[in-house]
């Protein structure tokens, strides 16, 4: 019995018990579809933190305040204090300083209440410079950002974020409207493109939901008293990714000279980048798929045992037949290909179902859920190629029993 012949005795072994056959299938393709999917949502996932983090500025290294303390010994977290300044920010715009920095923004980060009209909303109010909006990576969508005669001009204008100006504007066009900012009145001279939450912030943090005015504007008429120069953060852009580390070692340095620190375990500063956040938020993202797709492949090792079962039973039921054929000259090698290849056809056709599915739930399950679901060609393809090895892997045992049978005991057999 040629190759052909055997896979059309196969299939016609499959179709004569289809109950059995399906439900057989069905436990593969529960398996390749719970993997696929798991796989994929790991992939969207990372992806989106990815393109997330990226939204905050490309090659940015993030320089926040240190701790505090209080008398009674309590310690506030990072930024709670006030040792960064703007001649700090001044220092590192010097290339000669650090030649590895392509600019630096300045900013102080206040909670404000913004009233237009009859509307009010709380927000962040970023006071800053106009070089924000290029380390930031950011762009403007209606009129303009901040110039630099906004800021030595102390001028009372704002840039909101979508989000903001939606909330206090509805479908009303923002720009040369008037908001007052802790009762400081403000003109509206442009609205930030619109860019989504940040992974790194709380559930209700979002870039989108903010007002940016100029750095003298909010010292001078809305922080005011002595810590009206102390910066919430100093954002820094490398020239590129690859300088980067320099461009860390250089900020580093540079701010332990100026705040007379010899030891940097001492410094009253951090500096964090946008890499280390990424490569965290990948790791566990990464740790997070695996362990999901240990448990999906949990299923594929009870469907595995679903085919051995299934080829167990066929074995059982087709004796005679395994008997006459041997009987009739065909040797082990025949018997056991049969019913490898019907095994093989099991894994196969649950395994195109399971990817079909795959494929179907990775376009309507982001519909409902936040996360994305990104597949791969290769991943599909290594889905099949399982579930073909796990018709194969479970189908060995009762293929090697099926062409073990003495063809006289099988043929007394009832």
């Amino acid at each position: 019995m040629n190759f052909l012949e055997t896979l059309k005795t196969g299939v016609s072994s499959i179709l004569t018990h289809r109950l059995r056959s399906i439900l057989t299938i069905l436990g593969v393709m529960i398996g390749i579809t719970a993997v696929t999917l798991t796989v994929g949502l790991g992939q969207g996932a990372q992806g989106q933190v990815a393109s997330e983090i990226s939204s905050l500025g490309t090659n940015l290294l993030t320089v926040t305040p240190g701790s505090t303390t209080s008398a009674a010994g309590i310690r506030g977290g990072f930024g709670s204090a006030s040792t960064l300044t703007l001649s700090d920010a001044n220092a590192l715009s010097n290339p000669i300083v650090a030649p590895d920095i392509q600019a630096v923004a300045a900013t102080n980060t206040r909670s404000g209440t913004l009233v237009a009209g009859n509307n009010n909303w709380t927000t962040s109010v970023v006071g800053t410079f106009p070089t924000w909006l290029g380390v930031r990576g950011r762009s403007i969508t209606q009129g303009r950002f901040l110039s630099a005669s906004d800021i030595a001009n102390q001028s009372n204008v704002v840039v909101l974020g979508s989000v903001t100006a939606a909330e206090l504007f509805g479908g009303r066009d923002p720009v040369g409207q008037s908001v007052n900012i802790d009762g400081v009145p403000m003109t509206v001279i442009g609205i930030l493109n619109t860019v989504g939450s940040s992974s790194s912030a709380s559930a209700t943090s979002s870039l989108d939901d903010q007002a940016v005015v100029p750095f003298t504007t909010l010292a001078d008429e809305i922080v005011g008293g002595p810590n009206r120069d102390s910066l919430s953060s100093i954002l820094i852009e490398a020239r590129s990714a690859s300088s980067l580390s320099a461009a860390y070692q250089e900020a580093d340095a540079e701010l332990l000279a100026l705040h007379g620190i010899t030891l940097a375990a001492d410094a009253d500063f951090s500096i964090q980048s946008q890499q280390s956040v990424l490569s965290t938020a990948t790791s566990v993202d990464k740790t997070l798929t695996i362990l999901l797709g240990g448990v999906a492949a949990i299923s594929l090792l009870v469907g595995g045992i679903g085919v051995m079962n299934i080829m167990l039973v066929s074995v059982t039921e087709r004796i005679r037949e395994i008997g006459l054929r041997k009987a009739l000259g065909a040797t082990p090698r025949v018997i056991r290909r049969q019913f490898l290849i019907e095994a093989s056809i099991l894994g196969l056709v649950g395994g195109l179902i399971g990817v079909a599915l795959g494929i179907a739930g990775a376009v309507i399950l982001p519909h409902f859920i936040s996360n994305p679901i990104k597949l791969s060609i290769p991943a599909m393809a290594g889905a099949l190629v399982v579930a073909v090895g796990i018709g194969v892997g479970f189908g060995v045992y009762p293929a090697g029993r099926a062409a073990n049978l003495p063809p006289i005991d099988a043929l007394r057999s009832e």
